[in-house]
């Protein structure tokens, strides 16, 4: 695994969201709310190299895991680990005890690195209020949290 102490995180700024839209897109992830309040974006850089993009949502101690994408050139090589151990640690720092998450397609790398998939019913109310529950996501899409700290 990639060593992520070695990733600079660099905060997602107003003037850079066009940047992440496009990563996101082209990923197939949703993008819809980018712009709502209570998002905090991240690029992830190595050697002034981006790597990707997290998002976390909310605040407390349920904190919604939004977007992580690593480059399609990037993938395959440790960086998700690395950047997804990064974003963890960054939703600590915020107060966070628990992560959670929706996926369609990466059930099995969340499932890798400690999260649990969950009844989406079970998520915590402003968790389920979500965009990302109520339209973003498929009601197909996996459900999975992870106690942090």
């Amino acid at each position: 695994m990639k060593n992520a102490v070695d990733i600079q995180v660099v905060p997602i700024g107003a003037d850079q969201i066009d940047a992440l839209r496009l990563s996101l897109e082209h990923a197939g992830l949703p993008t819809a709310d980018l712009v709502l309040p209570a998002r905090r974006f991240f690029r992830f850089d190595y050697e002034g190299v981006p790597l990707g993009y997290g998002g976390l949502e909310g605040q407390g101690q349920d904190v919604l895991l939004r977007s992580l994408v690593i480059e399609s050139e990037k993938r395959g090589q440790g960086w998700g680990a690395a950047v997804l151990e990064q974003m963890e640690a960054m939703a600590a720092t915020f107060g966070a005890i628990k992560l959670h998450l929706l996926t369609n397609t990466a059930a099995n790398f969340f499932k890798a690195h400690g999260y649990s998939e969950c009844p989406r019913a079970l998520a915590p109310d402003h968790i389920n209020q979500s965009e990302q529950f109520k339209s973003l996501c498929p009601s197909t899409a996996t459900y999975l949290a992870k106690t942090i700290a």
